[in-house]
């Protein structure tokens, strides 16, 4: 999938674990885990939103397009 999901290295420059961004978003972590291995295949917006909020970041610093070609 030529999105790229970078929320790891976000939350290791954050220094957030992956229990606490949970909480702070309102989602399970199972959840978080799906978002962070780029197997999700959609996301809200407002856990785009809640999630940018929490990690005092911007969309772009969380996805990334890679051209496959």
């Amino acid at each position: 999938m030529p999105i790229i999901v970078n929320l790891d290295v976000m939350m290791a420059k954050r220094k957030i674990s992956s229990g606490e961004l949970a909480e702070k978003v309102g989602i399970s972590q199972a959840n978080l885990s799906i978002l962070k291995t780029g197997k999700a295949k959609a996301m809200r917006f407002s856990t785009m939103e809640a999630i940018c909020k929490a990690l005092a970041c911007q969309p772009g610093d969380i996805l990334e397009y890679r051209d496959q070609n």
